[in-house]
């Protein structure tokens, strides 16, 4: 995609197969993959279930839009951003007007099942994890559907959400 200038952003809920797909569609494409996660983990030295601990949801998503920021330069990469980066207004507009956004969405079950073989989501910890994804959809779907891309992530192998993000850009472009 030669005419690809700038970064691609996945947004999200939790268990949605942003950074497995990324890796996957950065491949793909030639490009670099980045974990947001992963880069605010870096720079606090400590995991996100600590920061959320230790500092609370606000300072994350603080730091979560800090570390956003400096992803987004121009360079066209792949960047799988945690599932509540784009919920934060000043995350969405950088989001919005420096790279192209990209809602991964997926059914509620597929999301369950995904989720359910890691305990590191520090939402997750206290309830359901179904009836905690059905009020974080409820809330977030809305706000996900400002992306400039909408991709169905179905239960199976990842290259067909690589796929199928290949097409949407085509279109999306073209």
């Amino acid at each position: 995609m030669q005419w690809l200038d700038r970064p691609l952003v996945l947004v999200g809920l939790m268990g949605v197969g942003k950074s497995t797909v990324g890796k996957r569609l950065a491949s793909d494409l030639g490009i670099g993959f980045i974990d947001a996660d992963e880069e605010i983990e870096t720079a606090a030295q400590m995991s996100i279930s600590e920061i959320f601990e230790k500092f609370g949801e606000p300072y994350f998503r603080d730091g979560e839009r800090r570390v956003i920021s400096r992803l987004i330069d121009g360079t066209p990469r792949i960047i799988a951003t945690g599932g509540g980066a784009f919920m934060n207004e000043e995350t969405r507009a950088l989001i919005l007007t420096g790279a192209i956004a990209i809602w991964l969405d997926a059914d509620l079950q597929t999301l369950v099942d995904r989720v359910s073989r890691r305990n590191t989501r520090p939402l997750l910890r206290n309830g359901n994890p179904g009836e905690v994804l059905a009020r974080l959809a409820e809330v977030r779907n809305p706000i996900y559907a400002e992306a400039q891309i909408h991709v169905r992530s179905k239960d199976g192998p990842h290259n067909r959400t690589v796929l199928a993000i290949l097409e949407a850009l085509a279109r999306w472009h073209g």
